[in-house]
């Protein structure tokens, strides 16, 4: 049946809706896909589902087509499974929480994982049923602090989340591999450029973990590349260690005074000012103190050294201390703690060490991997203005652990050895993970083996975001007039326009509509009587359908105009050309 827009659910908007950030999130309202609801919520419209409709599609099929069956859960889930696994706690405020009316816990899920393996061990008890793919494409929910750019980043949105199980690690090898294919063949399918990258697996859990980034200035992820095909996000990206520096002939540390020196810029000047040397914020150690809100609500102190040349990346800090939240020492804290003098903190004094567990403070004292045995630093001597230079990693202090927090710069050296490494921004629009026996293990998913030994299963995950993918499409797919969708996910393959106040351009048209409709091409039509040709002509630009018919004064004659919505090419031919290129 042709769609007709006298009759069609569609109201467009002339202005950018207040709010609205990027060109996906006004474009997406203007031409009539979504409307807000609330922060990061969204309802969506006839031509926003349709749309969705034609990328779930093609997400379908590829899984078929890898041997993945479809499922569906509900949304609401029940506490006791993701307690079992832990996830109850470890997603803290990012989880949507409800009681029913008899008290008991429920969730909206953020993912699905253990339902998944509670289904699973419910049903199969053999290794013979095993491999297994199945997945779902469902809504889930995360309490975003700062929902933002319309569906790039919302509160409720649409994935699609499969689950392998196998009997062994080589088959999870077999299975993860056939996922990551599939994904590469559906953002092929979109149109999408993506870099596939290496990735901390974070609440998720388990083993190798790659992200599927679409490159975009607008991404909320920054990941790494070198030339020689290494890949990461920066919240995987480890650091390449120095070797260890002998440092027997290495000069004893020494204090020296550096009054009004409480940044790393003002300690070089100084350092600069009174040391027989050049100094670089590279050869000083800065000491950050952080908080970690723990799971059970405990707050701890921790300093972590890094050089002076750095800062801390927020991102990889809330990745290396996970799963607890990660703030800013308060005035209060070193009030708490007054050993901790604030622009002079240091590892080393010369009447014992100040930070490490076995130390005065008792706090925790982590360095950034390029602190390795033997380095030299100029540091905080733990006395109001004063610093300390020669101060030897390995002799003169000792620390608690590594931690990669300290932010990754262009010409950072790969750690494969694959050559410096560039960074580039990127929107996440897919992650597969190899989840190894966490969750089965957490809820007893065991099968009988050849040998009628009970194994413990092993899982892979991989997930897709289909909203977001919707929204990637459209950023990517726009001018300053409205969309301009890929044949591949266009809400329909033809856009008709009456366009003549006479009688017979409508006659024309609706011929027009129902031959084409008839080809099998699915039809929208603007027939309304009463709007003026510009007005329609703008709605038509704001839809971004990707082919439209204009049927105006030409029509008594056999004329039409076949718009091309892309180039913006309007090029006059007679009906019949016009419908038989269409038909294609």
């Amino acid at each position: 049946m042709v769609t007709r827009l006298s009759n069609f659910f569609l109201r467009t908007l002339r202005e950018d809706p207040a709010g609205a950030e990027v060109a996906s999130h006004k474009l997406l309202i203007r031409a009539g896909y979504i409307r807000p609801q609330a922060a990061g919520i969204f309802a969506w419209l006839p031509l926003g589902l349709k749309v969705k409709a034609k990328i779930e599609t093609v997400i379908r099929e590829e899984m078929a087509a890898a041997g993945a069956q479809e499922v569906h859960f509900p949304a609401l889930m029940p506490r006791e499974a993701y307690a079992a696994t832990g996830r109850w706690d470890e997603y803290g405020d990012l989880l949507f929480r409800l009681q029913d009316r008899k008290g008991g816990d429920y969730l909206l899920a953020p993912t699905h994982e253990e339902a998944f393996t509670l289904l699973v061990k419910d049903l199969y008890s053999s290794y013979k049923d095993l491999p297994l793919t199945i997945f779902q494409i469902q809504d889930k929910y995360r309490d975003e602090a700062r929902p933002r750019a319309g569906l790039l980043r919302g509160r409720e949105f649409t994935m699609k989340d499969a689950y392998s199980f196998d009997a062994s690690d080589a088959g999870l090898d077999t299975s993860y591999m056939a996922q990551r294919d599939a994904y590469e063949r559906i953002f092929q399918r979109l149109g999408l450029e993506y870099a596939i990258v290496q990735a901390d697996a974070g609440a998720m859990g388990g083993s190798r973990s790659e992200e599927f980034l679409h490159p975009t200035p607008v991404g909320e992820d920054t990941f790494v590349r070198s030339e020689g095909g290494y890949a990461a996000n920066v919240e995987a990206f480890t650091t390449a260690v120095p070797d260890a520096v002998a440092f027997d002939d290495a000069p004893e540390a020494t204090i020296f005074d550096s009054p009004d020196t409480p940044t790393i810029e003002t300690l070089v000047a100084h350092s600069n000012a009174v040391l027989d040397r050049e100094v670089t914020a590279a050869d000083t150690l800065k000491n950050v103190v952080l908080a970690l809100r723990h799971l059970d609500g405990t707050r701890e102190l921790v300093v972590v050294g890094i050089p002076g040349d750095r800062e801390v990346d927020p991102k990889r800090a809330e990745v290396a201390f996970a799963p607890a939240e990660v703030e800013t020492a308060t005035p209060e804290d070193f009030e708490a703690n007054p050993l901790l003098v604030k622009g002079y903190i240091g590892p080393w004094s010369p009447t014992g060490a100040v930070l490490g567990e076995e130390s005065a403070t008792g706090i925790r004292y982590l360095v950034d991997p390029r602190v390795s045995e033997g380095t030299s630093w100029i540091t905080g001597a733990n006395i109001d203005q004063k610093h300390a230079y020669s101060v030897i990693a390995g002799r003169d202090f000792e620390a608690d652990g590594i931690v990669e927090i300290a932010n990754v710069r262009d010409g950072d050296p790969a750690p494969d050895g694959s050559g410096p490494v560039s960074l580039a921004r990127g929107m996440e629009i897919g992650h597969v993970f190899q989840l190894g026996r966490k969750y089965a293990e957490a809820l007893g998913l065991k099968v009988l083996d050849e040998n009628g030994k009970l194994v413990t299963v092993t899982m892979g995950s991989y997930g897709i975001g289909v909203t977001r993918i919707l929204a990637i499409i459209a950023e990517l797919n726009n001018d300053d007039k409205g969309l301009i969708w890929p044949a591949s996910v266009a809400p329909f393959d033809v856009h008709v326009v009456a366009a003549g106040r006479d009688q017979i351009a409508f006659e024309v048209a609706e011929k027009a509509a129902a031959d084409l409709e008839a080809a099998g091409l699915d039809v929208l039509y603007d027939d309304r009587p009463k709007v003026s040709p510009g007005v329609k002509f703008g709605d038509a630009e704001l839809v971004g359908v990707p082919h439209v018919l204009v049927v105006g004064r030409g029509a008594a004659d056999g004329q039409v105009e076949l718009w091309d919505r892309r180039t913006g090419e309007r090029e006059a031919l007679s009906l019949d050309a016009a419908l038989e290129r269409l038909r294609g």
